[in-house]
This record gives C-alpha cells, structure tokens and sequence, in this order.
C-alpha cells in the first residue's frame, strides 16, 4: 500500500511512526509545509518527504506520479486550504481521504473568554480590549496579524525552538527579549508562571485542542482572571465527518480496513 500522509501536526509524526510498524511494504509519502515539518517527518520514518506548499494541482500530479492508494490529511486544524484541496484531489484521483484531526476544545463559559472566527479579527480585538502587555500564544504563522495593528513591543509570543519561528518573529518587529522559544504541552501552573514573569494582561489563542495545550493556556489566563482570545477553528463544508479520525488508533483501523 502506499500512503501520502500530509504533515504539519503532533499527530502525523505518531501516524507516520504507526503506519510504518503495519507491514514491510507499506510506502510512505509524507509532505511538510516548512524543512523543519520535513525533517520531523523524515525522523519519524517516512520513505519521502516533499518540503514545500502544494497547490491543488501539485497535488494531484504528486498523486498519481507516486500511485498512491490512500491520502492521510493530518495537517493543522487551521490549515483549511490545504484540506480542501486534499479533498478535491482525493476526488479527481479516485483514492481514499482519511482526515487525521484532534477534537476541538470544549469552551467553558465565561466573559472573560472572547471567541473569534480569524486572526484578523483576534488582533484589532486584541488592540481594543488590551491594557498592557499581550502574550501571543497561536503559532509564529500568525503573528503578524497581531504585530500590524499593536505595537510589537507590547507582545510577547511563545514560538517554537528552531531557526525558522525565531526568524519569523524577528521578522515581525517583535524584540528578542520579547521572544519565548520553548516546544512542550505547558500546565497551567507553567502558564500562569509566564504569565506573571512577562506581565501580560491579554492571552491570545487559537483552538489547536487539548494536544496543543489550548485548555491549559484558557485555564491559566481565567484563574489570573485576565482575558483571553481564542480563535475558533475555520469550518469546511466539504469535510465528510464520517471520512474524520479523532485519534491515530481509529486511523490506523480504517488504514487495515482497507488493507484487508
């Protein structure tokens, strides 16, 4: 069998890790938006790894040049773009889709919660209801939405630990002092720890669910009662939820399903 599993999660380097443990002659595919995803990919034992941004019709050449028999889309909750066309080119091609996605957070409720549906609107809301400093907590790829609207000494952003999120946040404007680079699922008393030793009085999320940390961020922000923004994951209309894996073991039994 061979499987594109498409990469940018936590969850496809385990997929990646369990599909190869199945049989000797599975053959695996693996793409990455960044060297960095493709490098974890590689780690994690894919056969080949393509590092770069597919549009569909990349896509569908990269599919039938490699024969592939079933795509796994593990990419990012917020990478809507890059499903749809998993999507489509599952379609065109006659394979089989298989979306790898985490739940989503169970908000609870409380006014000191604010929802948004785009980063766009998290940021100029970020400058309305602020007092003082901001800790960016959404990933570097969404940092400037906040940068172009507040003043980047003002936040404060925790990115990952490699050259490229520190690259990306000094590109914004944000100072080096004002950079956190650490990698980790944090408890709240970690975050709450930040939250003081930084002085932030605004959190600003996004909805990556519990395997991003995203209920320990809301509940450190709640009980230092400050503020905290949380971008709700982008809805896809073409996502048939039966086609939707909420763990790798469900996955991988509909993977040997179709092995049988």
């Amino acid at each position: 069998m061979r499987i594109m599993v498409m990469a940018g999660t936590s969850d496809a380097t385990v997929a990646i890790k369990r599909l190869k443990s199945l049989q000797d002659d599975i053959y695996i595919l693996a793409t990455a938006v960044t060297s960095y995803g493709a490098e974890i990919a590689r780690s994690a034992g894919a056969d080949e790894v393509i590092s770069k941004p597919l549009p569909l019709d990349d896509l569908i050449g990269i599919i039938e040049k490699h024969k592939i028999d079933v795509l796994v889309d593990s990419t990012h909750p917020f990478a809507a773009e890059a499903t749809r066309n998993a999507i489509q080119a599952s379609k065109e091609t006659g394979i089989t889709y298989l979306r790898l996605e985490r739940p989503p957070t169970q908000l609870p409720e409380n006014v000191l919660i604010h929802q948004v549906t785009s980063f766009p609107e998290a940021a100029h809301l970020a400058k309305t209801i602020s007092n003082g400093r901001i800790l960016h907590l959404a990933g570097v790829s969404t940092l400037h939405y906040l940068t172009e609207v507040v003043d980047a000494d003002k936040i404060v952003a925790r990115v990952l630990p490699n050259p490229y999120s520190v690259k990306k946040s000094l590109e914004t404007g944000l100072p080096g002092e004002n950079i956190i680079a650490m990698q980790g699922i944090f408890t709240p008393e970690f975050n709450k720890a930040l939250i003081r030793e930084y002085g932030a009085k605004l959190v600003v999320t996004k909805d990556s669910g519990e395997v991003g940390g995203t209920p320990s961020k809301i509940e450190a922000a709640l009980e230092l009662e400050i503020p905290v923004i949380v971008v709700l994951r982008p809805e896809i209309s073409e996502l048939d939820q039966e086609k939707v894996s909420s763990s790798v073991d469900d996955m991988i039994k509909e993977i040997v399903l179709r092995m049988d």
